[in-house]
């Protein structure tokens, strides 16, 4: 299934800082549900993780993702979206954390541990509804 574009609004409620919940599927099948930061950037849902954690194991093994982002003033005001990764990438990872702790808390200086990677999953919107 090809990815679909963002509405202007919809563009706007993931460029906003507005918080997303990542649903991911662990290896039984059993749903993994994540509330993080959300970037977009060429027609593409961007989240940064750590390696090691849950998603990132999830997403490597399962592309299938759903997402809801909902606007920090009113959490009725919402997108969902039903995608899959289609990029995974270490390079930029650690300046892209940097970068959503700005656009969140309004500085660059996200704690990273010496020894975490850090990885953005690029996630292809295949179904949106808001």
């Amino acid at each position: 299934m090809a990815g679909i574009e963002l509405t202007p609004e919809q563009v706007k409620l993931v460029q906003e800082p507005n918080f997303g919940a990542l649903a991911t599927v662990m290896p039984d099948g059993s749903p993994q549900v994540t509330i993080l930061w959300v970037d977009y950037r060429d027609g593409l849902i961007w989240v940064n993780t750590q390696q090691g954690r849950a998603k990132p194991r999830n997403m490597d093994r399962d592309p299938r993702v759903a997402l809801t982002i909902w606007d920090r003033d009113d959490p009725y005001e919402r997108m969902h979206v039903r995608g899959r990764v289609v990029e995974t990438t270490t390079e930029g990872a650690a300046d892209h954390i940097r970068w959503l702790n700005n656009k969140y808390h309004g500085n660059d200086n996200y704690p990273l541990a010496p020894d975490a990677v850090r990885v953005i999953y690029k996630i292809e919107p295949e179904h949106v509804t808001s």
